[in-house]
């Protein structure tokens, strides 16, 4: 009798804990459901960060001083994809006006440093680390230009969360903690570098506690004194100093006449909902193209993780990104033809391009008339909505270091070609072509939901899928970020690279092995890899029961939270 009741204790117990695998409701993949609150959500990649955000949100202030504690926070918590030391963008609800705004906060090269420069000293590409890829830092003005224009409470109120944080530490959450271990290896040469994120001599590890009181220092500066002790005052001036030293260009005029730029986002309208995005210098048009085509496709009688599902989009990615190679740039120093690159008629044309039972192993970008990154999100009770992106770019940046500080300066201007008739070439004064981008979605003009995915030329590819699993697909907004994910590599580079082979389709665990044989049988290079698949962050409004959902994927350190 006693051996009977033992078997079926263990069964009992195992099929508790099967049961406890799997999801009651919902796609099997989702990892939790999503999170609803009716005052304000935020998510973000570190739940403190998110906790932060929340905090702002409960003292009064609204969803844009929240985003700028939260991104502050960040900086400190998750060096490894943003901080000061790089550049912001973001789209902006205002549910007084009833109106999207973007802002551009990327920062321009050194006006010291010279095509030639490059040509002369024997480069071919300009490198990822030390002081040459280093653009000015736009961070900082951003927070000052959304808080001017949108803010509620002082900055020394928003910025107080990240100062205590930096000054008494917190623990490291275990992705931080591996990417940061990683980047130490490639920039602990640089100086300032070991002496900022490497006490004791190593990165620290998961759960051991973090401080850094030079950059809770540099945010009570900024906090009292306003963005000019960043770019005119004693920071500034600490920052070319450093530079300068270490042989590179930026100099404190450059910091001193830097301005961020209020942009109008630019759309498409997707079976009904218009999809926003930021304007070149970024690629969000990308995502805005491969939409265009996919809309061409009958995506939902294809089923998600189909074999001509993910053929199509992979060749919708490739065409997009031929023109993302050839035309995204600084507008200020070229006439970009976004209207016809985001037009439908264009669209059509590129799709012709397309064969069903073959993979291209390249295509010509189109003949027009003439890193690691953070992503978080947050909504208010009044209304408003913040989608917001930031970076260092390749994780912890250039490497350089100013002594003191307490933050690491960023390597953007790698993103340049040195080739003198590409758009994007390099010149003095210019802002490279940029990686990271914000999204929105509205529907019959009001508000419908903040996203993001971060991670490189992820991030269209990214920003598509989430929309199609939303809309074709009817994932909700925490299964959308969940489900298994695709990423093109290879494609032409903003750098000068080109595509000849057809590139790499990269592919997350989940996918059907029938499909993959099938891809490979039409000429995909297929490889499988656990990363690089990036982090997504997104918030809906119900505008029926009033309400926010937020969701936030397993592949972060992240949270969403609302109350």
């Amino acid at each position: 009798m006693k051996k009977i009741l033992i078997i079926c204790l263990i069964i009992i117990t195992n099929i508790n804990i099967m049961s406890a695998q799997d999801r009651i409701t919902g796609k099997t993949f989702a990892t939790r459901s999503e999170v609803i609150a009716k005052h304000g959500m935020a998510a973000t990649s570190q739940p403190l960060a998110t906790q932060v955000a929340l905090d702002i949100l409960k003292k009064g202030g609204n969803a844009i001083d929240a985003a700028i504690a939260a991104n502050a926070t960040l900086g400190l918590m998750e060096p490894t994809g943003n901080g000061m030391g790089g550049d912001i963008f973001a789209i902006i609800w205002d549910a007084k006006s009833q109106k999207l705004y973007g802002l551009n906060g990327s920062g321009r090269s050194p006006k010291s440093l010279s095509l030639e420069y490059f040509l002369d000293n024997g480069y071919s590409k300009i490198p990822a680390h030390g002081p040459l890829p280093v653009s000015v830092p736009g961070c900082v003005d951003g927070w000052f230009e959304m808080h001017k224009k949108f803010g509620k409470l002082n900055m020394t109120e928003i910025l107080q969360p990240a100062i205590n944080y930096a000054r008494e530490g917190f623990p490291l959450s275990e992705l931080i903690a591996y990417y940061w271990n990683g980047n130490t290896r490639s920039l602990a040469k640089f100086p300032g570098f070991k002496e900022t994120y490497m006490p004791d001599g190593k990165a620290p590890a998961k759960g051991e506690i973090f401080k850094n009181p030079n950059l809770a220092n540099t945010l009570e500066k900024i906090a009292k004194g306003g963005r000019d002790v960043f770019y005119k005052g004693e920071i500034a001036e600490k920052v070319a100093e450093y530079m300068k030293e270490q042989g590179g260009f930026l100099s404190y005029d450059d910091l001193a006449s830097h301005t961020s730029e209020w942009v109008e986002p630019i759309s498409t309208n997707y079976r009904g909902y218009d999809i926003w995005e930021l304007p070149p210098n970024g690629q969000g048009t990308a995502a805005l193209q491969i939409l265009n085509i996919l809309e061409f496709y009958d995506i939902t009688s294809m089923g998600f993780g189909s074999t001509e599902y993910v053929h199509n989009f992979t060749e919708a990615k490739k065409l997009a990104f031929e023109d993302r190679a050839k035309y995204y740039s600084d507008p200020a120093f070229n006439d970009i033809p976004v209207d016809q690159l985001i037009s439908k008629e264009y669209a059509l044309k590129r799709k012709e391009l397309i064969n069903p039972d073959r993979a291209a192993r390249n295509y010509p970008a189109g003949e027009l008339e003439q890193g690691n990154t953070i992503y978080l999100t947050v909504a208010d009770q009044y209304g408003n909505m913040v989608s917001l992106i930031q970076s260092n770019y390749r994780g912890m940046g250039s490497g350089m270091t100013p002594d003191g500080l307490g933050f690491v300066l960023q390597d953007r201007g790698e993103l340049f070609s040195l080739d003198a008739e590409h758009m994007n070439c390099y010149a003095p004064g210019k802002r490279p072509f940029h990686t990271i981008i914000p999204a929105f979605i509205t529907k019959d003009g009001k508000p419908y939901i903040s996203f993001g995915v971060m991670g490189g030329s992820m991030q269209p590819q990214g920003h598509a899928q989430i929309v199609i699993n939303m809309i074709d697909f009817g994932m909700n907004l925490q299964e959308a970020g969940d489900a298994p994910r695709l990423r093109h590599d290879g494609s032409s580079q903003p750098t000068g690279e080109k595509m000849t082979d057809g590139g790499i389709l990269n592919l997350e665990s989940g996918f059907d092995y029938e499909v993959i044989r099938d891809l490979m049988k039409k000429g995909h290079k297929i490889n499988f890899t656990v990363g690089g698949f990036g982090g997504y962050q997104a918030i809906m409004f119900d505008e029926k029961n009033d309400v926010y959902y937020g969701a936030s994927e397993s592949r972060k350190d992240g949270q969403a939270s609302g109350y």
